[in-house]
């Protein structure tokens, strides 16, 4: 079988197992976890069969046409380079993992079956996104995964969290997708096709007229599908779906799928310092701006959320110095730890018998009960914190060292001010993420909260994920020498100056952060039971007051108050309330744009029932009175009728008399 055959069966595979998991799921249970688990197993062992034949040699090209469509055909087409095939292996290790453990996660949930089917149709349309050569098509893959999201993050719509959650991811990425749109169409209009390699082909040539529109209309799909600053707001809320769908969204798709797109297309993008300067401005303020937010989050999905926009925020800074081959290493290596963190703490929910209860200051004895999700958990952070020998050191070092080049004027397609914008960013994002990784890690498994109700050992389905996952989260930073050629033979090794840079600041992050735990912890034990330490000029973050809420409404007791031993709230002080609802952009938006239209709509509302609604009550009126006096005047009465008849001809003979008479007289 050819290796392009082998990859249409990549996406078709999960695309038929959802169908068919779709069709009978309701009617025949037993086949619900099979056509779940082994069409994306299937599907997976192929990526990694076409990843090898591909062997990072010239890239595969299959097309045919699929419709005409005039001057701008759109073909069904397979463009298979390094890049693709090894971003394929992730998407299905990571959705096999998911569905693995999903059938523990989710066993009693009635649901499953259709949220097995939509798992699997997600990783269909991203596999399609990773593998399709033709713009059109992958728009489909795109799109395909926006509504997915919908209904995956809205999974428990009996909650009001989930349901404005769903809602608002949807509308969010559609907001960056309509211009998006616009600069697809804008660049097969200047390139005459949709086709990638026509696409890059003409780029070379010279014939892309304009660079920076096209750029910056694309930019903001990005922005919106991979939650960069200012579209990011989605994806913390989007916490409110199922934990496994959290992890697939983080580590493989969606959020991935835009960080892909400018990979496959940076040459466009390079055309364009102003919008290179654009996306690392843009990377740079999403770096630090989730890394803050992140320390102060209280919900551990939440952290890890803000985590996942901070390390897009590290790939999309290496998209703009010019390095797509850092960026997609980042992107593979963040996927393996990512997908290990959010599982893992999903074993922490599960853990606490619910699937809501998350709040790091209310875990209590938790690291003897689930030592999987203790160690895995352990190194998953590590890497995510860039500590060597892990691989997110050596994914985010190569990074670092293409802004570094970049910025000492090494790459002549980068500008310089986008190099040193990353590079600086970078170094105080690093500090950051050490900072959230150790407080996560001391609040969740060795934080002094009430011990939650033991449930007894995690299921096998979830406990072995982690530990598959975390062999690429370890080793395969180790392969940079192994994988180059995948990486268009760019070299992905550390250098000294960044590494030690890099290292440096991460250990400082991370010793600071646990020696301000050590403090609060010392000042915990000295406060009476119940009592809550915060900063004396802040109010309490909305979101620890939805936890503590929740908290206490399945497990009763109101003295069971969060542990005040928190080092964000001392790291952070008076910023501490502002980056826990995330610099009010939900807010600021809210006054900008959904005040404004809700108060469009009012006023439409107003028009059409005060104006419209009266000019047709009106002739209804109208109509019924004129009906009720004609009514009125059919007695059925001959002989008023004939009376009627002969006054209104005394009548019409008067008027004719008069008028004869006034003639004449004229």
């Amino acid at each position: 079988m050819t290796t392009t055959t082998l990859a249409v069966l990549v996406p078709l595979l999960p695309f038929l197992g959802a169908v068919a998991g779709l069709l009978l799921g309701r009617t025949a249970a037993g086949f619900v976890r099979p056509l779940a688990v082994l069409p994306t197993l299937a599907a997976a062992v192929i990526a990694v069969v076409v990843a090898a034949r591909q062997g990072g040699g010239p890239a595969i090209d299959a097309a045919t046409e699929l419709t005409p469509t005039g001057s701008v055909p759109i073909d069904l087409a397979l463009h298979l380079d390094g890049f693709a095939v090894l971003v394929a292996v992730l998407v299905g290790l990571v959705a096999t993992c998911v569905q693995i453990y999903s059938t523990a996660y989710l066993r009693d949930d009635p649901r499953y079956p259709s949220y097995a089917a939509l798992v699997s149709l997600f990783t269909s349309a991203m596999l399609l996104v990773v593998y399709s050569g033709d713009l059109m098509v992958l728009l489909v893959g795109w799109e395909i995964m926006g509504i997915c999201s919908y209904f995956l993050v809205g999974h428990y719509w009996e909650t009001p969290e989930a349901r404005a959650a769903s809602l608002k991811a949807f509308l969010v990425t559609k907001l960056g997708d309509v211009p998006f749109l616009i600069g697809l169409f804008a660049l097969a209009a200047d390139t005459g096709t949709f086709r990638i390699t026509g696409i890059l082909g003409a780029v070379a040539n010279g014939g892309l007229d304009h660079p920076t529109l096209i750029a910056l209309l694309l930019l903001a799909g990005v922005a919106g599908k991979s939650a960069q600053f200012p579209l990011h707001t989605w994806l913390p809320d989007a916490m409110a779906g199922p934990t496994p769908v959290s992890a697939l969204i983080h580590a493989a798709t969606m959020v991935a799928a835009g960080i892909y797109f400018v990979a496959r297309l940076l040459p466009v993008f390079a055309e364009s310092g102003a919008a290179l300067v654009v996306l690392a401005v843009m990377a740079a303020v999403t770096m630090i701006g989730s890394g803050l937010a992140a320390l102060a989050q209280d919900d551990i999905k939440r952290v890890l959320a803000y985590s996942t926009i901070g390390q897009l925020g590290y790939m999309a800074g290496a998209l703009a110095v010019a390095d797509r081959g850092a960026a997609v290493f980042h992107l593979i290596s963040h996927g393996a730890f990512k997908a290990v963190l959010f599982l893992a703490a999903g074993v922490v929910i599960h853990a606490a018998g619910t699937n809501s209860l998350a709040a790091m200051s209310r875990m209590g004895g938790l690291t003897k009960r689930i030592p999987d999700a203790y160690w895995t958990m352990t190194v998953a952070l590590l890497a995510l914190a860039a500590i060597p020998p892990f691989a997110g050191f050596f994914s985010k070092e190569a990074v670092l060292v293409a802004a570094e080049h970049a910025a000492l004027g090494d790459r002549d397609v980068a500008p310089a001010a986008a190099g040193w914008t990353i590079l600086i960013a970078g170094l105080l994002a690093a500090v950051l993420t050490a900072a959230y990784a150790t407080r996560l890690w001391l609040l969740a498994f060795k934080g002094r909260g009430p011990e939650v109700p033991d449930h007894g050992r995690q299921p096998v389905a979830m406990t072995s994920v982690l530990w598959l996952l975390a062999l690429p989260t370890i080793g395969f930073g180790l392969t940079v020498g192994v994988i180059t050629d995948w990486f268009d033979g760019h070299s992905l090794t550390p250098s000294v100056t960044t590494a030690v840079l890099s290292t440096g600041v991460g250990l400082v992050g991370g010793l600071v952060t646990y020696g301000a735990w050590r403090h609060t912890t010392a000042l915990a034990a000295a406060t009476p039971a119940g009592m809550v330490v915060a900063h004396p000029d802040e109010e309490p973050a909305l979101v620890e007051i939805e936890a503590l809420t929740a908290h206490r409404a399945a497990y009763g007791p109101a003295g069971d108050a969060p542990d005040p031993a928190d080092p964000g709230r001392l790291l952070l002080g008076p910023l501490h309330h502002h980056a826990a609802t995330g610099f009010h952009l939900d807010a600021l938006y809210a006054k900008l744009f959904v005040r404004p239209v809700e108060a469009a709509a009012r006023l439409v509302r107003f028009l059409d029932r005060e104006v419209v609604d009266t000019y047709v009550r009106g002739s209804g009126t109208g109509a019924r009175w004129l009906g009720t006096a004609v009514r009125r005047a059919q007695t059925g009465n001959v002989q008023t009728y004939l009376s009627a008849l002969l006054a209104g001809s005394l009548v019409l003979a008067i008027a004719a008399v008069v008028f004869a008479n006034a003639n004449a007289g004229s």
